[in-house]
Parts: C-alpha cells; structure tokens; sequence
C-alpha cells in the first residue's frame, strides 16, 4: 500500500501525506473516538478528488472528507485517507445579488463568508459556535443549526444546488425539482439517474412512507439530524400531492460525508439581520419556571432565545475575566432566558420589547426582566459561552463527555422532557447542566466522566441508552444539531425502527455501492464505546519533566486537555494571535491542536526511555513559534509554548544541540562581550562581508540586519547618573532586561527619565537576564538557575508597595509565567508574579489612582498606530498600552488588528523560517503600516516585533515609553 500511495501522490496536484506524524495528527476529531487513518490528503483541484475516489474503489479503501475537523460526533474519523478541503477549496465563486444566492467551495468559513457578503446587506443565517472556523462543506455535512435558527432555520433550508462526485468519480447536481424533473432525472442513463431510479423504488410504496412518518422525530423539530433525512423526500410531491418540490439536498445535508463528495455548494442568503437589538435577560428561581416560559417567549418574533442556568452563571462569579460581564445578574438566579428582539425601527423595538415583556410579566414566572442593550447584549452572551467553557475546562482525566448534549423535542414538551431528563442524570449521580437553545427544543448537557476507567465507559454506554429511551418517548431527535457520527449512529435503528434502519442502509448502497464514502458513520457504525482515544484501564505513562505542569497533572494531561475545537484553525480575519504559523501554511500540522495530539500520541505510545524522543514531535513543533496565543485564546488553555521548551530540552538530551541553537541561547552573554567594545562590534555586525559570514555560520537569513548593540549600556547609564528623588510618589524597581540593556539602550533611559520626570523614585540592583532566549531554546537547566537567582534577589524587595516594574514583555512576563514552572521556591515565585508588571500596566493603575494626569504631558496632536506583543496579549493585555498612550489630550491612538508579527525572537531570523516570518508579517501588520501616513508614529512594546516591522517595512517603531517620555512637558 506505502508504494501504491507514493504512485498516488505523483498523480495528484495538491498534497498526500502518510508518514506517521499527518496519520496521528489527523487521528482525532472534536469527539472522544481515535482512529489512525491511512493517509492524509490536500487535493487541489476536482480531478484530484475524482483521482482518490478512483484510487479507493480500485484498492477498497474509504474516504473521509473533512474541513475544520470540529465533529463532536466522530464524522471525521476513519481508517481510510482523510480528505482535507480546506487549503485550496476555500473559494467564493459567484454572488447573485438578484436572486440573493452565493455559490462556494466547501473550504468557505462561515464567518468569512458573511464579510465577504456584508457589503451587499446579505448573510448566510446559520451560526454554530465555532463560526469563526467552521466550514460551509461540515455545515452541509452536519446541517447545521446553532443560536438563530428560530430565526433563520437550518443549514439544509439554506442549500438551493450542490455539485457532488459520486462514487464512481462521475459528477451529479442536485438542486429542487418537480416531479416532471424528477422522470427527467431517473431517464439520464448515468449515476446520477440510477439514483433518482433506486430512490424512487425504496419510497414508493405507501407503507414504507407510513413507517417514516410514524416512527421518525416529529416533523415540528426543525433540528433533527437522525439518520438520512428520508421523512423530507417521503414528504415531497413526488410521492405526496401538495408537498414541496423534491430535493435530494435535504438528504445530503446531514448525512455527514458518507453518500457523495461535494465540490460546489449553492446557499440561499437573507438580509442582514435588523440593526437595532434589544435583549430581555428573564430570570427564574427555578428551571423548570424557565422552561414554562419558553411557550409563550416563542409566541413573539425572537432572534435568539437561549438558556443558561446556575451551574453556567456561578463558574463566572470569581472570574476576573468576566465578572464585569455579569452586571446585568439580579439575585441568584436558577436559570435566566436570553430573548432577542431586532427591528430596524425604533419604536417598533420598543412595542415589540412591550409586548414581550408584557408576556412573560403576565406568565407571573420571573422575577426580573433586565432589557439590554447595544453592547450589553453581547457581553451577555459572552457570559454565557464564557461559563460553558469554564464548566468543561476540568483538570484531570474526567472530562464533559459529547453523547448526549444533542437532543431536541418540541418546544412544548421541552419542559416535561428535562424533568425526567434530570432524573435520571441524578441517577447517575451526574448534575444536570442547562445550557440549551430553548427556543429550537435543544439542550447541550455532557456528563463529566473518565473514558479511561472501564466502569465509567460503560456509564458512557447506559447514560446515552437511557437518554435515547427518553427522548424517543417525546418523539424527539437524539442528534438534534451535531450529528450521529460514531457516538449515536448506533442508535439510529432504535430511535426509528428496523424496518426504516433498512431503508436508511438501502439509501446508502444507493448512493455508495462499494462504501467509498466515510463508513461506520450513520450506517452500520461499530459500538459507540469503541476507538476511544484512550484504552480504558489504560497504565498512565509516566513522564519526568524539567519545568513543573502540576497544574495540568503532567505534560501528558495537558496536551490531553485539547479537546479538538479547533480554536486555532481561526483565520486572521477573526482576530486573535494563534497559531500564526497555521494562518501561513493552512497546515492542520501548524495547529496547536495538532501539536496537542502529537504529543499525546507520541508520549503515550513510545516505548522509548526519552518519550520525546522523536523526529516526528520535532517536526511538528518546528513551527510553533511560541506566541502563547494559545495559553489565552484556546479555551482548555493549552500552554503549547511551555510544551515545546520542555521538548527542545527532553530532545537535546538525546540528541544534543546544535551550534545556532546554543548561540540564540547564550545570546546575552555574547552581546555582553560585544558591548565591552561597541564601535568593533557594530562595525562587525553592520559589514556585509563580516555579518555575511556571521549568518553564514549561524544559518542566519541573508536579508536580515544583525542587531546592533548600545553605545552605552542601562547599567553604565544607571551607574553614572543615579538621582535621589525628593518626596517620590512611589519607589519602584526596574527590571533592567537583557534586550534593553545590551542592544535598546536609549529606551531603558526614556523609562528612566519619565518615572524621574513623574516624581518615582526607581531603583535598578544587579541582577542576571530573564532567561527568555535558554526557554526559548530549551536549555531549561540553565534557564531554572536564572530564575532561582532572581526570585531569591526580588522576593524579599518587591511588593504591592514596591513593583518590579518591566520594558520588555518576553523578558518581564517570565516572572510571571515560566518561573512559576522552573523556580524551587513556587511559593515565592507566586507572590512576587503578583506584583510584576509591565510598564503600560503600572501606568493605568497609577492613572486610575491619579497619581498621573493628562496636564504632565504635551497637548500636541499626534497620531499613532499600536501593534501588541504576543506575550503582552496572552498574559496581560494590549488595552493597558493603549490606555497610557491616549492619556495625553490629543494623541489618537488606534489599536492595529494584527496577530503575530511572525519575527518571534530567534525564530525570524532563522534562514529555514524566514519566508514563514515575513508571511506571518504580511498578513496584517505590514499593510496596516504601510498604510499609515508619514507623520503617523508607530508603536511597538516589543524588541522583536520593531525589528520586524522595519525589516517588512522600513518603518522605525517606537516603544510607548519612548513615546510618553517625549510627550512629557519638562
């Protein structure tokens, strides 16, 4: 099979990959199931496709299409090639404005659709949770619903043509037609007709259609996703007078990949949404008053009507980060109801927002009706994704487990339904969780268990049979919006009968003779607690590391922690920093989820003595640049950053490390050297033949300028020109960073003169670097002892009363990031985190006090453009920076909507990274100053990120500090 697939590979024009990294890295979805596939494809054109379907029927192997590989349900796991779409079919390939349809590849993100489509007053109405990721090919594939479907329905009420291949490689379009059409097809001699034909020969006995109607989810369930959607054909008019047009879209929708390959998708679009919002957040003191209400609440025209309940509510009640969002909570309420109005007319809202009111008031069911507006809306709902992340952000092996958080009903049973749902979840002794679209019927709950133990995987098994009996009695959908997949289809013949499971396995040989297409998903699944991602009983590995990821309970638990949502598959359009080398390539491989599981393959399966010990982990965390995107953006917190210096430092155990590496390491001890004879040094440095030979040496890229160092060092101008400071305001210290200090000298005496200027009295001691570049590199034991050292000199001086106060993020936030995991003395090296801070971050605070004030700087017009640090956005926050810099009068400050600037330290410079460096650079930072005019000054609290943009630019940037202290009047 290997040399048939290199014989594949020549064939095709995009990518296939089958060496054991892309096999373990594409061997998990969002969904507890692991399976390694055999191979693993980026096709980039249609024959390319119609090439892996020849390929699978010629030798029996499966095709598995994916895009953002977020299935909760385990649809995009399989033994046979994985096919990606996302890389290169991601096109819009034509708008109709007229009759309001847009035509796309299946690689398309929701989200970029709907800007691409804003400009024309359109969208494309279905909205899961991952929007921002998701693509409209898995939408189709899972007909997909999420919060507006009451509003705007579902996917598969949205798709008007879809361009499929069919198992023999052959090209079908299916689009609603009449019954005329429908002879017209069944007569076209092709596959495409033999389907039409074997459709019509499985529906066309009246009995077969009874038993649909009878035994399928009611038809008022507009989330419903069980099995082939087969109760919509029985119910067109080509078998039943007056019903709708027949289309073989509404089976396609939802039947997750496993009938046909689609390749083009045509979407029926709607007006953007009225722009005036008013939401009435309705609360209850009990859930079951809550969902009585839900009754009425629909009777008027919602957008949104969603649920949260207490357990949600109470993981942001100590939240630093959202208790702010928690204003509008009155009490302590058991369940609160988000009801959504929009109009585009005020007064109309505001009857519409009456009458609603009016409803629930009368309902005599809650006992506060907070109205918000504007953006409360969105901080609101932002509380409640906030608190449901917060609720499955568990550490240790039990996790929220995806079996039975898809289930919908009727509306009107919605209340009856989650009574007995409740009971028998405390049968479990599992609390029940409310977290459901109460509008569509749909409640999200997961049981927190551990798939590791035996005893819990067969309450996984009893848990998702109970529930089904349940929701089977309601007449309700078991997979209401994510699915069967693996962990329901097993089901499907229970929830509607034998004789329609039959019909459902007829459709699928049908469409799919030779079962090319994702098998084991719907039809003939294997058991649902089978090709769990871990053996249960499993022996844990044990792992030894340097640094100390006891938060996590180990390294291995903390990769364990990604649970596939694929947060960092989010494009530079949606803001954020991770994974910036994945914006570039639009490799899954530069994902931190892909990492995650490499890492999780690789150390719970090697028999090696040194478990990181492989090529393979090398290879996948050669890109991750660690921008610590992830520690705050990814919603299980994977530390990725910290992740890979262990490994650096576990492999060059091993391995050893090379010269470039331990040169980048010790980079502070050679700028020291050269800082002892400045001019030789520069003039070294800046020569194109000496620095030549220099990069030559140090595989350094060509086009980069080698750093030059300060003519004076921080510590020789500290020395020489120490002040007492009469009254001071405050006595801080200052950090006198490795950067600083050696190659940026002029900003560390611009800190110096504008505390001096503001009346702090600042004090730098002697004290060795950060110890960012031997992190960076993995030469952690070099690393541990710089941390030991500062954290024995600065613990017993720093406090609330006296912080230690940093200019560099990478090298400040050490303190309060990496030295929590490499100092001896833990306990001190918390307390002295808590009073460490950046510069821009000590300024906000002592603005808010008062202590500085707009009437100490110029009230001169500027402009200025901020482009934050990667360190400064995951562990402090970019605001701090824009805050200092618009406290004088008429300085206009905007915050550049950039991610990584793709230099990252070392990495930039690096000549096998520099193309990636620059790419990174270019995807929103370069143009944005670019843009800027001329007198415009751009900021930059980073030495890395200044080097950057005046290599993609060649425009200086200015650290803010150098900027306030220009702007302070004398």
């Amino acid at each position: 099979m290997q040399d048939k697939l290199r014989e594949l590979s020549g064939k095709l024009e995009g990518e296939l990959h089958f060496n054991s990294l892309w096999r373990s890295i594409f061997a998990t979805d969002a969904s507890v199931y692991r399976t390694l596939p055999l191979a693993v494809s980026y096709p980039k054109t249609r024959e390319d496709i119609v090439s892996l379907i020849k390929f699978a029927g010629r030798n029996k192997v499966s095709l598995i299409p994916r895009t953002a590989g977020t299935s909760l349900a385990g649809q995009c796991v399989g033994e046979g090639i994985v096919v990606d779409v996302s890389k290169y079919f991601n096109a819009i390939l034509e708008l109709d404005e007229k009759s309001r349809t847009v035509r796309v590849q299946p690689g398309v993100i929701r989200d970029d659709l709907n800007r691409y489509l804003e400009p024309y007053g359109l969208f494309f109405g279905p909205n899961t949770s991952t929007s921002n990721r998701c693509m409209i090919g898995g939408m189709v594939g899972n007909n997909s619903s999420g919060t507006t479907s009451i509003k705007y329905g579902v996917t598969r009420d949205k798709v008007v043509e879809l361009k499929v291949l069919l198992s023999d490689g052959s090209e079908g379009v299916f689009s609603n037609i009449s019954s005329e059409g429908f002879t017209e097809k069944m007569n076209l001699g092709n596959r495409e007709g033999d389907i039409y034909k074997g459709l019509w020969g499985l529906l066309k006995e009246d009995s077969v259609r009874e038993e649909i109607r009878k035994n399928f989810p009611k038809p008022e369930i507009h989330r419903r996703n069980t099995g082939y959607a087969i109760d919509a054909l029985a119910a067109s008019e080509v078998f039943t007078p007056s019903g709708p047009k027949f289309t073989i879209t509404d089976l396609l929708c939802g039947s997750e990949g496993t009938l046909a390959f689609t390749t083009e998708i045509t979407l029926q679009l709607d007006e953007l949404p009225p722009n005036k919002a008013v939401m009435v957040a309705a609360h209850f003191d009990s859930v079951e008053k809550c969902l009585e209400a839900v009754v009425p609440a629909m009777q008027h025209s919602l957008f949104t009507c969603e649920m949260m309940d207490k357990v949600i509510l109470d993981c942001t009640r100590n939240s630093l980060k959202y208790r702010d969002n928690r204003f509008f909570i009155e009490g302590d309420p058991a369940a609160i109801l988000m009801l959504e109005l929009r109009s585009n007319d005020e007064d109309e809202l505001t009857k519409l927002t009456a009458d609603l009111l009016k409803t629930i008031s009368q309902s005599e069911l809650a006992y506060a009706l907070p109205v918000l507006k504007g953006d409360s809306i969105d901080l609101a709902l932002e509380l409640r994704k906030a608190g449901l992340g917060l609720l499955g952000n568990i550490v240790g092996d039990r996790k929220a487990v995806a079996c039975i958080e898809d289930t919908a009903v009727a509306v009107e049973d919605l209340a009856d339904y989650i009574t007995e749902f409740s009971a028998l979840m405390k049968n479990y002794g599992q609390e029940a969780v409310y977290y459901a679209h109460a509008g569509a019927g749909e409640l999200h709950l997961r049981p927190i268990l551990n798939l590791k133990k035996k005893e819990d995987v067969e309450l996984f098994r009893k848990i998702t049979m109970e529930v089904a009996a349940l929701v089977k009695k309601y007449g309700g959908s078991l997979s209401g919006e994510h699915g069967d997949g693996r962990v329901r289809a097993e089901f499907i013949e229970f929830m509607i009968g034998s004789k329609n499971y039959e019909v459902l396995k007829r459709v699928k040989t049908i469409f799919d003779p030779h079962n090319i297409f994702n098998p084991g998903k719907i039809i003939d699944s294997p058991p649902m607690d089978e090709g769990l991602r871990y053996e249960p009983g499993r022996k844990e590995p044990e792992i030894e590391t340097l640094m100390d990821f006891s938060d996590s309970l180990g390294i291995l638990r903390g990769a364990e922690n990604c649970n596939g949502s694929g947060d960092c598959r989010k494009p530079v359009e949606a803001g954020g920093t991770m994974c910036p080398s994945y914006r570039a390539t639009r490799n899954e491989k530069d994902t931190t989820r892909a990492r995650a599981n490499a890492l999780r393959e690789f150390l719970t399966t090697s028999e090696k003595e040194n478990k990181f010990d492989h090529k393979e982990l090398k290879e996948v965390l050669d890109l991750c640049i660690s921008c610590k995107g992830c520690k705050s953006e990814c919603p299980s917190n994977v530390d990725m950053a910290a992740y890979k210096a262990e490994f650096e430092y576990q492999y060059q155990q091993a391995n050893g490390s090379s010269f470039r590496s331990k040169a980048f390491a010790y980079n502070t001890r050679l700028n020291k050297m050269a800082s002892r004879f400045p001019k030789i040094s520069n003039a070294v440095f800046s020569n194109s033949t000496t620095s030549g030979m220099i990069k030559s040496v140090l595989k350094i890229a060509p086009q980069r300028q080698m750093p030059l160092v300060s003519s004076e060092t921080l510590s020789e101008f500290y020395e020489k020109n120490k002040r007492e400071t009469p009254a001071p305001k405050k006595k801080v210290y200052l950090f006198n960073d490795e950067f600083t200090n050696y190659l940026e000298s002029e900003i560390g005496k611009a800190t110096l003169d504008l505390l001096h200027g503001l009346n702090y009295e600042v004090e730098i001691v002697k004290h060795p670097e950060s110890g960012r570049t031997f992190i960076s590199k993995g030469f952690l034991e070099q690393a541990k002892k710089i941390a030991n050292k500062n954290v024995s000199i600065f613990r017993d001086i720093i406090s609330e009363e006296t912080p230690l106060l940093g200019i560099e993020p990478s090298a400040i936030l050490t303190f309060r990031d990496e030295y929590l995991r490499l100092a001896d003395d833990r306990q001190a090296a918390e307390k002295l985190s808590k009073n460490t801070f950046l510069i821009e971050e000590f300024f906000k605070k002592e603005i808010i006090t008062g202590n500085i004030t707009a009437s100490a700087f110029t009230s001169e017009k500027k402009k200025i453009k901020l482009h934050g640090h990667c360190h400064q956005k995951a562990l402090s926050a970019i605001e701090n920076t824009f805050f200092m810099l618009n406290l004088p009068k008429q300085y206009e400050v905007t915050i550049i909507a950039s991610g990584c600037c793709g230099m990252a330290g070392s990495f930039g410079y690096e000549k096998e990274h520099y193309d990636i460096s620059m790419q990174i650079g270019e995807q929103s930072l370069f143009p944005a100053v670019r843009k800027a005019s001329a007198e415009t000054i751009i900021a930059a609290p980073g030495t890395s990120c200044r080097h950057q943009i005046f290599d993609g630019t060649g425009k200086k940037a200015l650290h803010p500090v150098q900027i306030m202290a220009n702007a302070l009047l004398s």
